[in-house]
């Protein structure tokens, strides 16, 4: 289904009756991996997924946005819904904009449960070995976008920030390389404590996107949290262990198995 949110046409899927549930996909992800979690929560809820802007086959945002913009947008996009209270289900960035969500105190709802898997928002610590990659990186891009070496290598800016950059970083559109670096860079660790409802935390142990210590983290740090490791599982828990992860997410949501 389709949408016009702020002037942004945004993909969607609604399934199933009853209190509402919201699934935020991951960074370049969209609704289309959230199908096996549609399926189970629509036997008791109500559930939204969306593709955010920028991914899937939802339009670009009209400027690089930050971590806020993208919550503020999910409020936007709900304002069509009744719901008084509201849970939410995130994986990795739409992590991000979980937290960022618990801690506006200007809500049209109230969020009655967060589940975050394999959830961003916690800034690694910063090695000798990246600081001097960004330093080269700084330098490197600097030199290659003077005129002279714009007019002599007109492509060598792009090929060096591919190569610099992440999987991530190289896949977007320039646009969205602009909202990568804005998001990754922001350290919502300070946020965790205004979670104040029943949080589920679900993690693969092998997770190498967000390390499973930024569970064990988040675990002590949200109130009202526990987390659940999966073993045999890295950042994409919910597939790789699908399983195991449907079982936990039946007994916290009170699905019957």
């Amino acid at each position: 289904m389709i949408k016009t949110v702020n002037g942004i046409k945004i993909n969607y899927e609604q399934k199933g009756e009853g209190d509402l549930i919201v699934l935020l996909h991951g960074w370049g992800s969209n609704i289309g991996l959230f199908a096996n979690l549609i399926g189970l929560l629509s036997r008791k809820y109500k559930v939204v997924a969306m593709d955010m802007p920028g991914f899937g086959g939802s339009e670009e945002p009209p400027s690089a946005w930050e971590v806020g913009d993208y919550t503020q947008f999910v409020i936007d996009f709900l304002k069509d819904y009744p719901d008084k209270k509201i849970m939410f289900l995130g994986h990795s960035f739409g992590g991000r904009v979980i937290i960022k969500l618990n801690s506006r105190t200007d809500l049209p709802f109230e969020i009655s449960k967060v589940i975050l898997v394999d959830s961003a928002g916690i800034l690694p610590p910063k090695s000798n070995k990246k600081s001097l990659r960004t330093y080269y990186y700084k330098a490197g891009k600097a030199i290659l976008s003077t005129k002279l070496a714009k007019l002599l290598a007109p492509d060598a800016l792009e090929d060096f920030r591919k190569k610099m950059g992440s999987a991530d970083y190289a896949a977007a559109s320039p646009l969205m390389r602009q909202v990568l670096v804005k998001t990754v860079n922001e350290d919502l660790e300070p946020l965790l404590p205004n979670i104040k409802c029943p949080t589920l935390l679900v993690w693969g142990v092998n997770d190498t996107a967000t390390p499973l210590s930024d569970g064990e983290k988040m675990e002590k740090l949200i109130p009202d949290a526990g987390l659940v490791k999966l073993e045999n599982a890295g950042h994409y828990s919910f597939l790789e262990q699908q399983y195991t992860f449907n079982r936990v997410m039946c007994s916290f949501m009170g699905i019957e198995d």
